[in-house]
């Protein structure tokens, strides 16, 4: 039996139990309070997500009540707002910079400074068409150049420029014209046809000069100019003068890339080269079905004397009416019994010497036995100087099989007349068949025709001179290239150069400074008949002076000749005649030779060291003391920008957005044009 608690015991008892109570009552107060305050944490967060929520939606709206992006007049300094824009909008932002900046002169650069000059000359962009992005990396690059010498004291000049873009302009616009109006540039004429490209130099270039100053482009637009306006035109007069009169351009007949829808001589940087493996069916313009590429063709020439047949091999047999012998190799034991021989031609009857050229003819290749045709193809025409074979031309210029085709192929396209001669070869027995075959094949970058070798009357410059001071210039350090890698190529490319054609069969460009004379009593009238015949002049009254004193008393006519200069020829000249150049200017002692000529590595030998031959030659010193060269900006697919591929984009689009129908839109519009 349990013995009752005394009085101290049981309060003892009762104090253990209060206390037992208190902490339990204190634990439970805590537990609420932890409770209450993950509720109310909880509650202060969605209040705050909900409050994030919200600003991001009035930063999309713009939040108009916050931000009022103010009108400034056009010249001004830029208003700012009160509250700045919840997010960045280039629109809002950039506008009213420019022009402000523009009209302060801030770009201008004064050749009386003492500051010392710091020059920099955009690489002219071509009237053909708007900017892409390849464009801007150019831009973007240069600014950053100008602006940092600018800010560091530099008398800094930056020069705009845009360039007439020759081939390519004139390509775009007959396309217009045909396909607006059903009319080719003949149907209009010399003239009209002008007009009509001088308006879409207006419309485009006018593109090309806001889209530079979208971009903010630093550039000193006091200095503006064009490769055809009248300054840069005495420039070109005066250096192809100067340049003939110095022994340094001549007129010959040489072999060269020939388009035949644009009916012009082509530039080694105009034509894209195709790697065929085997036989290949591609689409040509002008022709309905597509022909046939990628074949080596044998057929067999007739003996004289009863010796029976030699057999050739060719890729073209279409230009079998040029002909004129027949090249085995010396120590070929299979010839041997042939040389000096003749075979005759299945077609005219015309008879082909069997030479020997161990240069040309490899054994091992085809039949060992090679066609020698040196009106139209390139080592075909060395060896028919080496031979001194005649030089038949079979094409007329727009790729038709001339009077020298006969009766039974004149007027053929050439690659109709393709088909028909392996026909006519099989009706005499002469075809001895066809096999895959490994080849190059150029086409046009401009129109996608095949180009064919062609020889041609043209200008040309004698590059040898010139071209040893671009070497030296580099290999003395007083030209820089960066990156250094491509000295290497500066070196190859001009060690081995070959002259330079800069004759255009065009109509848009600067017209050949050249008259030719046709005396009364020439025997022959063609223009060109007499290589002595023509006269280089600054302008026609100058050359009517020279023709009477050069040919006293007799009865002539005096005509222009109708090419025009290769566009490289003019743009070669820019960092000399941007500056003022033939005259003695301010500028021209002031700004050349410039410091950077940043640009594409692609056009590293068309312009970069033809500005280099040049302007040693006709400025006395380097155009330029730096050569930076940046890498090409391509597609997902390693190709180019390019209008006629479709992927080119405006920089402004990057800059302010486009829809994708508008993307769209826009690049059907651009592949039209081209």
């Amino acid at each position: 039996m349990e013995q009752p608690l005394d009085e101290k015991d049981l309060e003892r008892k009762l104090k253990k139990e209060h206390k037992a109570k208190e902490k339990e009552e204190k634990k439970l107060r805590a537990k609420q309070k932890e409770a209450a305050r993950l509720q109310a944490q909880a509650a202060s967060d969605g209040a705050r997500k909900s409050e994030k929520k919200q600003k991001k939606k009035g930063a999309i709206d713009g939040n108009p009540e916050d931000f009022v992006d103010p009108d400034t007049p056009t010249g001004q300094k830029k208003l700012l707002a009160s509250q700045m824009a919840k997010q960045y909008s280039p629109s809002a932002v950039e506008k009213s910079w420019y022009t402000w900046w523009e009209s302060s002169q801030y770009f201008v650069a004064d050749a009386a400074s003492s500051k010392p000059p710091f020059v920099i000359v955009l690489p002219p962009p071509n009237v053909t068409g708007a900017l892409h992005i390849g464009h801007a990396i150019t831009v973007a690059i240069e600014d950053s150049m100008i602006r940092w010498r600018r800010m560091s004291g530099y008398n800094a000049l930056w020069v705009p420029g845009m360039d007439h873009a020759g081939i390519g302009t004139q390509v775009v616009v007959e396309r217009k014209l045909m396909r607006e109006r059903k009319l080719s540039r003949h149907d209009l004429g010399r003239d009209k046809f002008l007009s009509e490209v001088n308006n879409w130099k207006d419309q485009y270039g006018g593109t090309i000069l806001r889209q530079l100053r979208t971009l903010g482009a630093s550039l000193d637009w006091s200095r503006e100019c064009f490769t055809m306006d009248s300054q840069r035109s005495k420039a070109v007069t005066e250096a192809f003068v100067k340049l003939y009169k110095e022994g340094l351009i001549y007129r010959d007949i040489r072999i060269g890339h020939w388009d035949c829808t644009l009916c012009t001589a082509v530039s080694d940087i105009e034509v894209d080269y195709l790697e065929l493996k085997e036989e290949t069916l591609l689409v040509v313009p002008g022709y309905k079905n597509p022909v046939q590429f990628g074949v080596l063709i044998s057929f067999a020439y007739p003996l004289e004397e009863g010796l029976g047949e030699i057999i050739v091999a060719t890729t073209r047999i279409e230009t079998i009416f040029g002909d004129t012998a027949i090249a085995v190799h010396s120590q070929d034991e299979r010839y041997k019994h042939l040389h000096g021989k003749y075979a005759i031609h299945p077609f005219n009857g015309r008879k082909l010497e069997i030479i020997c050229d161990d240069e040309l003819v490899k054994t091992n290749f085809g039949t060992g036995a090679v066609k020698i045709t040196p009106a139209h193809d390139t080592e075909d025409f060395k060896a028919g100087k080496r031979h001194n074979l005649d030089f038949i031309n079979i094409f007329t210029d727009d790729g038709n099989i001339n009077e020298n085709g006969g009766s039974q192929f004149e007027g053929m396209p050439r690659f109709t007349a393709r088909a028909a001669v392996i026909d006519a070869l099989k009706a005499k027995g002469l075809y001895r068949g066809m096999k895959n075959n490994e080849m190059k094949l150029g086409r046009c970058s401009r129109t996608n025709d095949i180009v064919e070798p062609m020889i041609k009357p043209q200008w040309f410059v004698n590059c040898n001179t010139m071209a040893k001071a671009a070497l030296d210039a580099v290999k003395s350090k007083e030209i820089e290239i960066i990156p250094p890698q491509y000295e290497q190529d500066w070196y190859r490319w001009l060690e081995n150069i070959r002259d330079w054609c800069i004759s255009r069969q065009l109509w848009w460009g600067h017209r050949v400074p050249a008259w030719y004379v046709t005396l009364e009593d020439d025997e022959e009238k063609d223009m060109g008949s007499y290589i002595d015949h023509w006269i280089i002049a600054r302008n026609e009254n100058d050359a009517i002076l020279e023709a009477e004193e050069r040919y006293p008393g007799k009865k002539y006519q005096l005509d222009q000749d109708p090419d025009v200069l290769d566009t490289w020829f003019s743009s070669s000249l820019f960092p000399l005649s941007i500056f003022g150049w033939p005259d003695d200017t301010a500028d021209l002692s002031t700004f050349y030779p410039t410091s950077v000529l940043e640009t594409g590595l692609d056009i590293l030998f068309f312009w970069v060291a033809r500005m280099v031959m040049l302007g040693i030659l006709l400025g006395g010193d380097v155009p330029f003391q730096k050569i930076y060269l940046h890498p090409i900006i391509r597609d997902a697919h390693g190709r180019k920008m390019s209008k006629s591929l479709g992927n080119v984009i405006d920089p402004i689009d990057v800059i302010n957005g486009i829809t994708l129908e508008g993307l769209q839109k826009k690049l059907e519009q651009g592949t039209q044009t081209r």
